[in-house]
């Protein structure tokens, strides 16, 4: 009867007996008794980042009382028109692409308790018998580097898991910039269609009474043809910004996680007023480098890359080295049963690969990491500045309209109407005074869209999560738009 204990143990130290490979293999089990799932999954870090940047509430949902919770929610708040707070805070409870990111979440958790676990060790045993002889042997093999190992790669796993929950936060946080946008382009495009369709009706009269002052012969072919074009162009202008409404709002809805009746979901016809000042933010780069999550997921995966580089520096020869504590007995009928015990050593001389090769691969990798986050932070800097100017000249520039364009006007329009009363002007001139306000009017709306696009894009500036798309449209000017519109 014979019986071996077989320990593997693949380390480039010197050669130890049995008891050394099972004392380490004992410590390490110690060591990765602590690995387990947490209660929520790791929600709480991505739930502290939306409630601190965005002042919002997330939710894992995992359950059915999970899924009755938030659709409870998501109904309350469908209940009144949406404002661009409630939009974001609906689109968090129901879009299930989010959900779909807290699911890899999960299975990052998955991944870091299963690196914390050591390996299972392997049993086998054999029996062999003939002419009165029997030997028995039992093998257990554990890989004693890897457990050596395990304090490390667990860190690392930990720090993977942290890159996880980082990466949640900034999908949240990627989610509420595009349904800010999407929010503000619906409304803009409603208050549009409320402008335009004055600006119909106001056309459709114009053209009317030209077509009767030409019938007459009081208008000549050239006149009719500029009043009845302006109509024509309005009324597909008008058509244009419907569908581009309707368009708008699918996107809204779609972002939001709403289908069947929720789709009657209720926004403003109207932008809201800007800001009485605008936010000053004399520390808008070291906002943005201290609190941008992309930043913060980036220094954590070159941490992870230092702490994985040296364990690849104190492991470079590591070469296989097994190592069996044997106890043998042997029972014979034609002899008296002995006992064997004693120790079994083998391993590989590293002679021709000194893990120089690994170690080139792991210091590049990690020289690359340090400089794209390098990269990163240079450019992060230079994106707040260019948004925080973005931000004061589109306030600037919608400040202007409310405070002199619009009310100048009015006036225009008023003295207009004033000098047509008393026949000074004839209804032609006041006819395109009237399509250079519509001009104008259009200009403004535009220009607050423009200071609310430029508002969302500061906060996803500073803390993370953009979509990349460049807000800084060329658009018309009054003049331009009012240029071709004809008249006297």
């Amino acid at each position: 009867m014979t019986e071996t204990l077989f320990i593997r143990l693949r380390r480039a130290t010197g050669a130890t007996g049995a008891r050394t490979a099972l004392s380490s293999l004992s410590a390490a089990l110690l060591l990765s008794g602590c690995a387990t799932f947490s209660p929520d999954g790791g929600m709480t870090a991505v739930a502290d980042i939306a409630g601190g940047t965005i002042k919002k509430d997330v939710i894992s949902i995992r359950t059915a009382d999970d899924v009755v919770v938030a659709n409870d929610a998501v109904k309350r708040l469908l209940r009144r028109t949406l404002n661009v707070e409630t939009a974001v805070q609906v689109a968090l409870l129901s879009n299930r692409g989010l959900q779909a990111a807290y699911n890899e979440l999960a299975l990052a958790e998955a991944d870091l308790v299963q690196e914390s676990l050591p390996p299972n060790p392997t049993f086998s045993i054999s029996r062999i018998s003939g002419n009165g002889a029997v030997e028995i042997e039992r093998q257990v093999v554990g890989d004693i580097l890897a457990l050596a190992t395990l304090p490390f790669r667990s860190e690392i796993a930990r720090q993977r898991f942290r890159q996880a929950q980082l990466r949640a936060a900034l999908e949240t946080l990627r989610l509420a910039a595009e349904v800010r946008r999407s929010y503000y382009r619906a409304v803009a495009a409603n208050e549009l269609i409320g402008l335009l369709a004055d600006a119909k009706s106001t056309a459709e009269s114009t053209a009317q009474l030209a077509l009767k002052l030409g019938q007459t012969g009081s208008l000549n072919k050239l006149d009719q043809a500029r009043e009845q074009v302006f109509y024509a162009e309005t009324t597909a202008e008008l058509g244009s910004i419907r569908q581009e409404a309707a368009s708008s709002r699918e996107r809204l809805a779609r972002l939001m996680g709403l289908w069947g009746s929720d789709l009657a979901f209720r926004i403003p016809s109207t932008l809201p007023a800007l800001p009485r000042h605008p936010s000053a933010l004399p520390l808008i780069e070291v906002d943005a480098v201290s609190h941008r999550i992309d930043l913060q997921i980036a220094r954590i995966e070159l941490d992870a890359l230092a702490k994985s580089l040296n364990l690849t520096e104190a492991s470079r020869f590591v070469t296989l080295l097994d190592v069996a504590g044997i106890d043998r007995k042997t029972r014979d009928p034609e002899s008296a049963p002995f006992r064997e015990r004693g120790f079994d050593i083998q391993f590989q001389i590293p002679i021709f690969d000194g893990g120089e090769v690994r170690v080139r691969q792991a210091t590049e990798t990690y020289n690359q990491s340090f400089n794209r986050l390098t990269e990163k932070a240079i450019n992060v800097r230079s994106e707040a500045r260019d948004a925080y100017r973005v931000y004061r000249s589109t306030y600037e520039i919608a400040g202007q309209y409310q405070r002199e364009v619009l009310p100048l006007r009015k006036i225009i329009t008023e003295e207009m109407q004033l000098r047509f009363s008393s026949m000074q002007i004839d209804v032609f001139a006041l006819l395109t005074e009237a399509r250079q306000r519509i001009a104008s009017l259009r200009a403004g709306i535009e220009a607050k869209r423009d200071f609310w696009f430029a508002q969302s894009d500061l906060q996803t500036v500073v803390n993370g999560g953009g979509s990349g798309e460049s807000q800084n449209q060329p658009r018309q000017t009054t003049t331009a738009q009012a240029g071709g519109s004809g008249g006297h």
